[in-house]
């Protein structure tokens, strides 16, 4: 216990400033805190604005229980917590701001008389203010209503009636705690009905119109709930996993998020849509990290209409690198660009150490030119995938210089300074190879030049919400543009890259405004097929990132809770969708790996 303790205290000393008093707009109540593993110092770890002791009165002590049979003799109140409280002081651990709800399991006079002379002991750390310090609030057994007035300015009551009037001792009632059980049967699993909810918050607004607290006991307790009560208003929500409630309720604010952008859903008019049609122009559209929750989200954030969800042809794709279970971008982009599986980092390069050919590679013997948009820089794993062959996603430079060399038409992304580092230049070898770099967008989409880039920024591109918005479908409509100039059939990859940002970050507002920007992009490129014959466009991601999952959100408000369950990449299956000719030959459960070889098939 001791050593539990130690760690504790040297979290707390560290960071108690992210728990203290206004930090959130709920308050946790750590009910039978005794029973947590280091009772006391996990509920003031975590925030808590109530902590619940169970108390017997034996032998002329308090000793902290819930029933006589798990009595343990060196567990009083005073040991348990009325110490620690004082040691918690000493030490100026942050402004002690809660209540130590006493739960008398005894008779309440003869337990209140003993609990007194405890207190006694303890004036000083105690507060007579109502609305800060350590107060203690007295539950269970408790003397008459009428005996509240004669304890001292530092012990409150919990009142846990309905019979609310004026002729309260309104001065001495710290709180209004109910059973659960008396208004609803909700078991903390999906919503309460709405006769219940209604009855909760007539409840709720009764207390609060004598401007007292309110909790419920045995309630629900699960992240649902801790939600359904932080929605309600709920003051003290009640749980046996403060730590857990706490980490929660305070994600809350940043992980429940409404769109806040908004274009126009294209409609697409499906008349080659599966169809046996030759193939002239294949645009593959790769959202990094978006998985099915994420298009889930930004679905739900737009008001629960995508161009992407117009699409009716849809499989999923396995995501595995060669050397791990869950991939990283740089091997899960190396098997869609070149067939094969490779090991997690490796771009373009095999796991016996061999340069891999890479779509565009391939079909240029077809007739076919080729070109990359991204949000990335160009130097970056997925965008890199599709022309370079290096055993290391980090080889920026080598990444850089394998440019010049590749068979690509166009590219159009950021980063251009990872082409002039260490006083090396590897923009002369691209402008050598025929690149002529535009000095815009629009410039771009009209040039007669036979190769093209366009580096969007010298460092990083920002996110949608710090300035992007509307980048992508710009640019993927110059890219489209410039190749519908020349007599020869394309492909295109399009990279919406920072989807995957905002679940390394896991950040819910940039999931799902990076979600509705690449589904601008998407309808950009739907339209395009609908106007050109001849078009197969493939969406699909690289891998999944954070674990998302979906617990709640309102669809009539465009708002949507994302839970994220890492910081990383996870090994879920990923959506692949496909509209346009022989869209039907993508549907079902396969490997990344057989995106290649599907399109290769269809294009020679």
């Amino acid at each position: 216990m001791n050593l539990k303790i130690n760690l504790i205290l040297s979290f707390l000393l560290c960071s108690f400033h992210l728990f203290g008093q206004g930090q959130f707009d709920y308050r946790l109540h750590s009910h039978n805190d005794y029973l947590q593993k280091a009772p006391f110092w996990t509920a003031l770890a975590s925030g808590a604005h109530s902590i619940e002791v169970d108390v017997i009165l034996r032998n002329g002590k308090l000793m902290v229980a819930h029933e006589p049979e798990t009595i343990k003799e060196e567990w009083t109140i005073e040991s348990l917590y009325l110490d620690p409280i004082r040691k918690a002081q000493v030490m100026g651990i942050g402004a002690l701001d809660f209540q130590l709800l006493v739960d008398i399991k005894t008779e309440a006079y003869a337990s209140m008389e003993v609990l007194q002379k405890s207190l006694a002991n303890y004036s000083d750390i105690l507060s007579t203010d109502p609305s800060q310090g350590v107060r203690v609030v007295v539950s269970g057994s408790r003397p008459a209503v009428e005996d509240y007035v004669s304890y001292p300015a530092y012990i409150w009551f919990d009142y846990q009636q309905l019979d609310l009037d004026d002729t309260l001792p309104w001065d001495k009632i710290a709180m209004v705690s109910l059973p659960y059980k008396r208004v609803s049967v909700w078991n903390g699993k999906g919503k309460i009905v709405e006769e219940e909810q209604l009855r909760i918050e007539e409840i709720r607004d009764m207390v609060h119109a004598y401007d007292r607290p309110l909790r419920f006991w045995g309630a629900p307790d699960s992240k649902t709930a801790w939600k359904a009560f932080y929605d309600l208003k709920i003051n003290y929500i009640n749980t046996d996993s403060p730590y857990e409630a706490s980490q929660y309720l305070k994600s809350l604010p940043q992980n429940v998020v409404r769109g806040k952008r908004s274009h126009e859903i294209y409609t697409p008019d499906f008349m080659e849509d599966g169809k046996p049609e030759p193939i002239r122009q294949v645009i593959l559209m790769i959202g990094d990290g978006n998985g099915l929750a994420q298009i889930s989200a930004a679905l739900y954030g737009h008001g629960g209409q995508l161009n992407l969800s117009q699409l009716k042809h849809i499989g999923l794709l396995k995501t595995q690198s060669a050397d791990d279970f869950t991939t990283d971008s740089a091997a899960g982009a190396t098997a869609l660009a070149t067939g094969t599986k490779a090991n997690n980092r490796a771009i373009g390069f095999s796991p016996d150490g061999k340069a891999l050919m890479n779509l565009p590679e391939r079909i240029v013997d077809f007739g076919y030119r080729s070109g990359i948009v991204t949000t990335d820089h160009m130097t970056g794993a997925s965008p890199a995938s599709f022309y370079a062959h290096r055993q290391d996603r980090d080889m920026i430079l080598p990444i850089a210089d394998d440019l010049s060399k590749s068979v690509l038409d166009l590219i159009i992304g950021a980063g251009k300074n990872d082409f002039l580092t260490l006083d090396n230049d590897y923009i002369k070898p691209l402008e050598q190879a025929g690149f002529h770099f535009a000095s815009s967008l629009d410039a771009l989409a009209i040039s007669r030049d036979e190769r093209v880039g366009y580096f969007a920024s010298n460092q990083g591109l920002p996110t949608v919400e710090k300035g992007r918005e509307g980048f992508l479908a710009r640019a993927t409509t110059s890219a489209l543009a410039f190749f519908s100039q020349k007599d020869q059939p394309f492909f295109l990859m399009v990279e919406g890259a920072m989807i995957d940002t905002g679940g390394h970050w896991n950040s819910a507002s940039t999931v799902v405004e990076e979600g509705i920007d690449f589904d601008e992009a998407i309808g950009v490129v739907l339209r395009y097929a609908d106007e050109h014959p001849g078009t197969l466009v493939l969406i699909t991601a690289d891998h999944e990132t954070g674990g998302i999952t979906l617990p709640q959100g309102n669809t009539s408000r465009n708002e949507v809770e994302l839970n994220f369950d890492t910081e990383d990449h996870t090994g879920i299956m990923v959506p692949i969708f496909a509209y346009g000719p022989h869209a039907n030959l993508f549907t079902g459960i396969y490997e990344n790996t057989e995106v290649f070889h599907k399109l290769i098939e269809l294009m020679k």
